[in-house]
């Protein structure tokens, strides 16, 4: 073998030699630890009662009905802001209606009479239905949900509305026979998050 082999073989030699010291004293201790984490996501259940809040049969100008209704929470989270949408369609029988019909309809809000309440909003159908649900919000729920926070988990807080077919002492022959079909949406948010 000639002299750079030699040398060759020696240096690989060395080599593997430190490496396998290296990798020897390159031991050091461990330790592990496992977590097993959840996150369920809590539930919103807004529910009225009753579904129909109100069917009117011979309507007629100066007609005042009272009806009451409840929002209850079913869910597991606690119901901060509750939105109403109101939609309505009118059914003219005649073919003769120069107004909508749902501005002759009044609606007063009032709240729990457990609470001493008294008429919180009062307007027409026809501008509930052009109105934000941010500002029907404001005026309907916001002064109850500060004196309770809101709708607690399984808590109820019941309502009562007024409807009035206004006898505006004009001649409303236009909406004899004619039908009015009312639709409310109920949509409830939860509070702001919270640090847990």
């Amino acid at each position: 073998m000639n002299l750079k082999k030699k040398l060759s073989a020696g240096i690989l030699s060395a080599t593997l030699g430190l490496t396998l010291i290296g990798g020897g004293t390159y031991a050091y201790f461990s330790d592990q630890e496992v977590t097993n984490n959840s996150f369920a996501a809590g539930t919103l259940d807004l529910s009225v009662d009753p579904t129909a809040i109100i069917q009117i049969e011979n309507f007629k100008p100066g007609d005042v009905m009272l009806r009451e209704f409840s929002l209850s929470n079913a869910g597991s989270l606690k119901i901060e802001n509750v939105f109403l949408e109101t939609n309505y369609s009118v059914t003219d029988s005649n073919s003769d209606n120069t107004d909508d019909f749902g501005k002759h309809i009044k609606v007063n809000f009032l709240w729990n009479w457990n609470q001493e309440s008294e008429p919180v909003f009062e307007t027409t159908l026809y501008d509930l239905k052009e109105m934000d649900p941010d500002v029907v919000k404001r005026d309907i729920w916001d002064p109850l949900w500060e004196q309770h926070g809101g709708l607690e988990t399984e808590e109820i807080h019941d309502f009562w509305v007024e409807f009035e077919f206004v006898d505006d002492g004009e001649n409303q022959n236009e909406y004899q026979g004619d039908s009015l079909e009312l639709e409310w949406i109920f949509n409830a948010t939860q509070s702001s998050g919270d640090d847990i």
